[in-house]
């Protein structure tokens, strides 16, 4: 008979699990049991963050859950950051951790890697923490965080197993839910956006990260009511180059002005959070006066008034107004004009209010979207990163995608990256990061390396945390701390057996990427900024 470990692994397999990121310990030593006979592939990250920033790069790519394995205490603390990125992001994440035995938790005997209440710390991040006290309710366990991912709002979901539970022989295995959407749209919200979209004369589309699957249908409902589509950071790459596309951060003045010009604005699988709509934090975002939300989480839905509320998935909420305009509503075709003009109108604009030093920032982004088409680009928190969230059209739709938004945090470029490029093998796989957040998971270049993961790692080398630097200058606060000395990242690479070029600038830059992809392998490439 297998153990709980062992078919902890096989019910991973029925629910479709190819990769696990994590970093054994005598804690899983019994989950790892079964891990060697079975399909799936382990990855080894050189931290606990890095395993779960792999699973959320891993799953914002493929659209399946990422997975990470760790140790009770400190592997599943460390994993902790990037479980609050995957809740700030919607991410579908299930990390697995043990726990101490039975017995002996919450009564602070002092064992190792013991937490007062782990799946309490847990449940404060985690949409669900679950523990498996008993071998009969392991497949409930595992089926139930697979199955509540397919459906609604994701985030991360935690499941922890005690040690003396582990290794006990496992209950008769219970088949996976099937993965099926019970939320039926309500026809009324439909019909009444549909009439409302039918008949405004300056629409708009809000475009969130929510959207970013649904681009066929975002794109048909904005070519029929004519209106203009604005797309914050994790929407980039909606309508790429469209004549209706805008790809500019609502905080900007010229698209709130397009926003307060609409006399209909559409928001779909976007929050309206401070770092997409207030990112200055000057309070000047309002929220639109006529507006109609598409939101596949009734919860946000209520979080913000609203004209008409949609509770439904991007791609069907936006066909269903389609549908509804074509069948039902009659169009005001005259009442529609100017989507086109309005959108470049915005763009220009927005353009132009770029602060002249985000200017060579932004280029160096574009430079490699042009260098290496249809690549995805995975940011850390680094000024190219920030001056791109701002103004950026990407060519691929969910191929632009960073940690400076949300949660923030430091370091999720690179093992992020590693994910993303395990989940897409072929597919061109960037991380940018700055020299500083960079070295918050300088060691991953390890783990490109061991995976055989064929990511370029681009570092842009400014010595130091500039953007802090000048947020303290702009204040008058005297800079401190904002200049940890970097390390020669190409001779960190060459020490991982990995490649490198360091760049002068990026003028260089193009021939650097022709260079490091046709390696196939990992490569690094540090910029050196003036």
């Amino acid at each position: 008979m297998k153990t709980v470990g062992e078919a902890l692994i096989d019910l991973l397999e029925q629910n479709g699990v190819e990769v696990v990121f994590g970093i054994p310990g005598v804690h899983t030593v019994e989950l790892y049991r079964g891990l060697a006979g079975s399909a799936i592939r382990h990855v080894t990250p050189r931290h606990e963050q890095g395993a779960a920033f792999m699973a959320d790069g891993y799953a914002r790519v493929s659209g399946k859950p990422g997975v990470a394995l760790v140790i009770t205490g400190p592997g599943l603390t460390n994993a902790i950051t990037a479980m609050g990125q995957a809740r700030a992001d919607s991410i579908p994440m299930v990390v697995i951790s043990s726990v101490n035995a039975l017995a002996s938790l919450g009564k602070g005997f002092g064992h190792l890697h013991e937490l007062p209440d782990q799946r309490g710390l847990m449940a404060k991040v985690a949409l669900a923490s679950t523990r498996v006290e008993r071998p009969e309710q392991l497949a409930d366990a595992v089926n139930e965080a697979f199955a509540r991912l397919a459906v609604g709002r994701p985030g991360p979901i935690h499941i922890e197993i005690p040690l003396d539970v582990m290794g006990l022989p496992a209950a008769p295995s219970a088949a996976p839910r099937q993965w099926r959407d019970d939320l039926k749209m309500m026809e009324q919200p439909i019909l009444d956006a549909a009439r409302l979209a039918a008949t405004a004369e300056r629409p708009l589309i809000l475009a969130g990260g929510g959207a970013k699957r649904a681009g066929g249908e975002l794109e048909d409902l904005a070519e029929l009511i004519d209106a203009p589509v604005v797309t914050t950071t994790n929407g980039r790459g909606l309508l790429h180059g469209h004549a209706l596309g805008v790809p500019a951060a609502p905080s900007l003045p010229a698209i709130r002005k397009l926003m307060a010009d609409a006399d209909l604005v559409i928001a779909v699988g976007t929050e309206f959070g401070p770092t997409d709509y207030d990112m200055y934090g000057d309070g000047g975002f309002v929220l639109p006066q006529r507006l109609v939300r598409i939101d596949i989480d009734d919860g946000q839905l209520r979080r913000r008034p609203s004209t008409v509320a949609i509770e439904a998935d991007a791609a069907k909420g936006l066909a269903g107004i389609a549908a509804a305009i074509r069948e039902s509503v009659r169009k005001n075709a005259a009442g529609h004009h100017g989507g086109a003009e309005r959108a470049a109108a915005a763009r220009e604009a927005a353009r132009a209010e770029l602060e002249p030093y985000m200017r060579p920032l932004l280029e160096a982004v574009e430079t490699i979207r042009d260098t290496l088409p249809g690549a995805i680009i995975v940011g850390d928190s680094t000024q190219p990163v920030y001056a791109a969230n701002i103004y950026y059209d990407h060519d691929v739709a969910g191929g632009w995608f960073n940690a400076a938004t949300g949660f923030g945090a430091l370091g999720y470029g690179p093992p992020a990256a590693i994910g993303a490029a395990i989940a897409a093998p072929g597919k061109t796989v960037v991380s940018l990061s700055g020299d500083g957040g960079f070295q918050f998971s300088l060691a991953e270049l390890g783990s490109a390396r061991d995976a055989q993961t064929p990511v370029i790692f681009v570092v842009w080398n400014n010595n130091g945390y500039r953007e802090i630097e000048l947020s303290m200058r702009a204040v008058s606060v005297e800079p401190v701390g904002v200049s940890p000395a970097p390390p020669d990242f190409c001779a960190v690479a060459g020490a991982y057996g990995i490649g490198s070029r360091r760049l002068s600038g990026i003028g260089e830059l193009p021939d650097a990427l022709r260079e490091a992809r046709a390696t196939g392998q990992p490569f690094l490439i540090e910029i050196d900024v003036p």
